[in-house]
């Protein structure tokens, strides 16, 4: 089973849980939050087969974060960082580099900016300074939309390529959360982002002036974003119908 299909078997049994979750939180949630956060892009491809922690570049990101329950939040989010990858790093089972990689003698840099939409399901309140709990694991899945401008050289083949991409992606991951105090939190995450390109690294099977595979046609891209973040929360006051006032859990 793939990665893609693990994860879409995880949500479909959260999903549930989610919904009862909400019963019993009928009333909606009125907390927000803003924040910021620094981290790693990462990417795979066919000049990094495999995730590479050494290919991690500097990122930011910043995001707007809704609790519309308990267990949901909808996150919107801008991030923008670098991409860097080398043939010289993809070492095989002998601890060598692989023959096409020392045959290709490749190397990608560049940058990427994603605009990103997910939600979030998490399996603990972590809002509420009523309970001992002040974290939560929680799972995201949503859609990205995102331009690339890379640089793909190679010294031993016709690959010379440089250019820009506008593109789609499904993000996908895990992260933990952690109320430091009413207002304040700490976050940590990990996702994945699986493109409908394989033109990241302007690899996509065959150089364009020699008739010589440099690369596998019928993969896609991927890019990873992993960090850590800071993030600040609102609590909206509620009027309900009988007119007293509700706001924020204390």
């Amino acid at each position: 089973m793939t990665y893609s299909q693990r994860f879409k078997t995880l949500l479909v049994g959260l999903l549930p849980m989610g919904s009862v979750f909400f019963a019993f939180t009928a009333a909606a949630q009125n907390t927000s939050e803003l924040g910021i956060g620094l981290g790693g892009l990462n990417y795979k491809g066919e000049l990094s087969p495999h995730y590479q922690f050494r290919n991690n570049r500097p990122a930011l990101t910043a995001f707007y974060r809704k609790d519309v329950s308990v267990p949901i939040s909808l996150r919107a989010g801008l991030t923008a960082g670098f991409l860097r990858a080398n043939d010289g790093n993809v070492k095989g089972v002998t601890k060598q580099v692989t023959p096409l990689a020392r045959y290709r003698q490749a190397n990608t840099k560049g940058g990427l900016i994603e605009a990103s939409g997910v939600v979030e399901y998490n399996f603990f309140d972590y809002h509420n300074r009523r309970d001992k709990v002040h974290f939560t694991p929680y799972v995201f899945v949503g859609l990205a939309g995102f331009y690339a401008s890379t640089e793909t050289t190679s010294s031993t083949t016709a690959l010379n390529r440089k250019g820009g991409l506008i593109s789609l992606a499904i993000p996908a991951g895990l992260g933990f959360k952690y109320a430091l105090s009413e207002h304040w939190n700490l976050g940590l995450e990990a996702g994945a982002r699986k493109t409908f390109t394989d033109d990241l690294d302007h690899v996509d099977g065959k150089s364009r002036q020699q008739n010589d595979l440099v690369g596998n046609p019928h993969d896609k891209d991927w890019y990873y974003y992993n960090g850590i973040s800071v993030s600040y929360t609102f609590y909206k006051i509620r009027c309900p119908e009988n007119g007293q006032a509700t706001g924020r859990r204390d």
